[in-house]
Parts: structure tokens; sequence; C-alpha cells
């Protein structure tokens, strides 16, 4: 298969705008979502670039998925006569920073919902608040959420049953 040359700048103007580039694993689809060529063209020419170095391929459910190398963004870059000033997508910073960075909150922190309890019954953070009921001074079991009192010993035990089934067939003729 041969691509033209309008199709094969087409391709590259896209992958090089974006910096990643993907395509469904079938040959017979006659024009690729994204860019104005068949997935056939947009196949055959990211296994030309794959085996360049020019993009690294992954797989995954019946799609292909190509990302840029740095060998691949100099060629695209002389191909298209870009100046060195424009970037990838993939490379650019974003605009605006994410409305809560990650890490920021105390440990284990995450985004809240609705509280779940309304009126008297307040929300003890994650878990603290499930058992309910009073609490108790300290020392006093009922109440405080401490454990098992310090006499406790669990003792954990394999037992082995043996179970004995017997098969009964009655054959029954007319």
């Amino acid at each position: 298969q041969i691509i033209s040359k309008k199709n094969r700048r087409e391709i590259c103007k896209y992958l090089f705008q974006e910096g990643v580039l993907y395509a469904k694993k079938d040959y017979n689809l006659a024009k690729h979502p994204q860019v104005d060529a068949s997935n056939l063209e947009v196949i055959k020419l990211m296994q030309s670039f794959k085996s360049k170095e020019y993009v690294r391929e992954t797989f995954s459910w019946q799609h292909y998925y190509w990302y840029l190398t740095n060998d691949g963004i100099e060629f695209l870059r002389t191909f298209l006569n870009l100046p060195s000033e424009i970037v990838p997508n993939t490379l650019k910073k974003s605009a605006k920073p994410p409305s809560r960075p990650f890490g920021s909150g105390p440990p284990g922190d995450r985004p809240r919902g609705p509280p779940r309890f309304e009126g008297d019954r307040p929300r003890y953070g994650d878990r603290d608040g499930y058992r309910g009921g009073p609490r108790g001074a300290p020392g006093d079991f009922a109440g405080e959420k401490g454990g098992a009192p310090a006499e406790y010993q669990p003792a954990f035990r394999v037992r082995a049953a043996l179970t004995v089934v017997k098969f009964h067939m009655i054959v029954v003729i007319d």
C-alpha cells in the first residue's frame, strides 16, 4: 500500500500536534476517526515509524496506541518544517493547575460527599461513627472502642472433619 503525500502529511501533522495517535485494528475501515486518511494508511505509516523508533506502540482491546519519542519529534519537526518552539501537546504544561493538588490534604484524606447522617448523629471521619452507642470512661469496656480486655486470649485451632457420603443407586425396571 502506497500512502499519498497528502495523507502522509496529514497523519504526521496530527501526530506531531497531539503527540499520540490511536487506530482501531480494522484494516478495512475506510476513514480514520481523527485524520483525513484511511485507517490502513495510518496503521502502516505508524508501523514504519515504529521500526525507525519514532513512536512507541502499545496494543490493547483491538486498538493500537502510538506515542512519539524524542527521535520522532525531531524527525517530524524537520519533515513538517517546524521551528523548535513548537512542541506536541503531550509535552506542553497544562494552563490551569488541578483544582486540588494530589497529597495536599492530611494523610488518608479524600474528597467528601454530603453528610450521611442528619440531626443528632454526627459523623466521625471515615469509620469512627459507625459503631454508634454511648462512649464510657477509659477502662470501661462497655463504651470504649479500645478493643478486647487484656485477659482475652484468642486461640485458633484447625479441626479436621471427615464426612462420609454414601450414594445409593436405585434402579427401577418396568
